[in-house]
This record gives C-alpha cells, structure tokens and sequence, in this order.
C-alpha cells in the first residue's frame, strides 16, 4: 500500500498582469511546499484574466508551448521545493491550434505529461470553443512518484464519464483547476444554487470513485466583457465519502491542505465495491449522444 501524501489547492485572484500573476503564483507554491504539501495545484488558466469572456483573435497571442516560460519558471519552483505542481496554460500546440492544458511537473523539476481539457464549454461570458481545441489526448493518470494524480479542467467536472475513466486508470486524486463564477445580474437569484451544484457534482466523483477531489478556483470580479464574471472561489478538498477536509471562502486568497490515506480509498471501495457491480456489458449506449 503506497504512503500517504498532502495535497494542496491554490486559492488566488488574478489581475491584467501575467508576471504579477507568476509571481504570486510561485511564491504560493512556496508556501504551499512549506507547509507540506507534496502536490500542489493552481487554478485554471491561473497566467492571466480569464479572456474568454469575449471574443478577440489578439488573445491568442498570450499562449504559449507546452514548454514556455510558464511552465519553465513552474519547473524551477518545483525542483527548488521538491514539490509536484500541476498549472494550467493556453497552449499553443502549432500555427492555429491552441488547448486548454494542464501540466504535470515532477519534484525534479521535469514535466511528467500533461492533459488537454476534453469539454469544451460555449456560454454567455465563456467563449472557450473559439479558442480551444477539444483535447486529443484523452483521460488520463498520472504516477508523480508520491502518489497517482488525474487532472481534469474546469467544464470536464460536471461529467461522471471522465471521472470515471480516469480513476479507472488508478487515479488516487481528481484535480480539477478552475475558472467558475457568477454573472453579476444572476447571483441574487440563482448563485447559492450554482455553488451547491456545482460542489455537489464533484463530491459525487468522489463518492462514485473512492478517490479524493480537489477543486481549485479563481476568485475576483473581473471585467472583460459586459458586467463581467465574479469568480466565486469556494476551493475545496474531499475525501472518497465526499466529506469536506478543506474548503476556502468566495473572496480570499487560500492555500488549503489535506492528507491523501490510500489506506482509505482501498476500505472505502472495499465497503462500497463500485467498480466491482459496475455493468460494463450493458453500457454500450452512453457512447451515444442521446437515447438508445
């Protein structure tokens, strides 16, 4: 049975400028490495303000390869702290061809792979299918050497099929950096409701799973387009019984922690034997889009 290991998830608010970004970003990751945390997250997108609020071709310009200077400076960091990182760029893949990805860097400070985000979403204020591709290379795990990770981004969280498949592939952790938030106008009415599910959602994986998750959001209103998109924050940690060990508030900048037990995902699947009653012969249609 492997070792348990702490986890952490970086709470941060953005502003228009990427090295103030940067910045703030590696020294979290310090903090995190010092308070010890041996995978550390950061939010989705976490480089700039979240563009996608409308379209406009000159933000293409601010991707980058999968190995830029983001994650370069990532690397440092992780190679300094001994710690493994998982941030997420607007990767520049070739000419016309950009991903939304999240990169996996080991304690030695090399890239051990990386995920491109499979949902692509297109809603008011998030205009993500004009500048990402839908990831190619499928769900996937990752072994870091302290523990067995899975990245999924933001829109995959709301889709049981690709947590599934990745903690079939032996994922002990689901991260899931993000960028979610309110519409100004809409939060009155409907915002505590849009936290609940979306909380509940990913709780679910957990449970359905036997894995822990953590959910790593942004925070801030930041204004590209019209009134702008209010980042709710609300990061959180749980356990495979869906049980909250960590979770931020909706306005402030937080480094949350929590121990991985693998111990714990071994007796929870053993008392809640999903993967064994699973009806593998009789799924054949949910590879359909609609009906049978």
């Amino acid at each position: 049975m492997a070792n348990p290991f702490t986890i952490g998830a970086i709470q941060m608010r953005m502003s228009k400028h990427a090295k103030e970004n940067l910045d703030k970003a590696c020294a979290m990751l310090e903090q995190a490495a010092a308070k010890g945390v041996q995978v550390a997250c950061l939010p989705e997108l976490f480089l700039t303000e979240y563009f996608c609020q409308k379209i406009d071709h000159t933000n293409f310009n601010l991707a980058e390869s999968i190995d830029g200077p983001t994650v370069q400076r990532l690397s440092t960091v992780a190679k300094k702290t001994g710690m493994v990182i998982v941030g997420s760029i607007f990767e520049r893949a070739g000419s016309g061809l950009y991903y939304n990805t999240a990169v996996i860097i080991g304690r030695d400070g090399k890239t051990i792979g990386y995920y491109r985000k499979m949902h692509i979403p297109h809603d008011p204020l998030f205009e993500e299918k004009y500048y990402f591709a839908p990831g190619d290379l499928g769900f996937k795990a990752f072994d870091t050497g302290v523990g067995k990770i899975g990245t999924l981004v933001c829109w995959d969280q709301w889709y049981p099929e690709g947590a599934r498949l990745t903690a079939m592939q032996g994922a002990e952790v689901l991260f899931y950096p993000t960028a979610i938030g309110w519409h100004p106008k809409e939060k009155a009415e409907f915002g505590d409701a849009q936290v609940s599910a979306w909380e509940t959602m990913q709780r679910s994986h957990a449970i359905a799973n036997g894995v822990y998750v953590a959910a790593v959001n942004r925070i801030g209103h930041e204004v590209i387009a019209g009134d702008g998109i209010e980042f709710f924050g609300h990061s959180f940690i749980c356990d495979p019984f869906g049980r909250i060990l960590a979770m931020a508030s909706h306005d402030k900048e937080e480094i949350l922690t929590a121990k991985v037990d693998p111990q714990l995902i071994e007796q929870t699947r053993r008392w809640w034997p999903f993967f064994r009653d699973r009806r593998v012969d009789a799924y054949g249609d949910v590879t359909k889009r609609f009906g049978s």
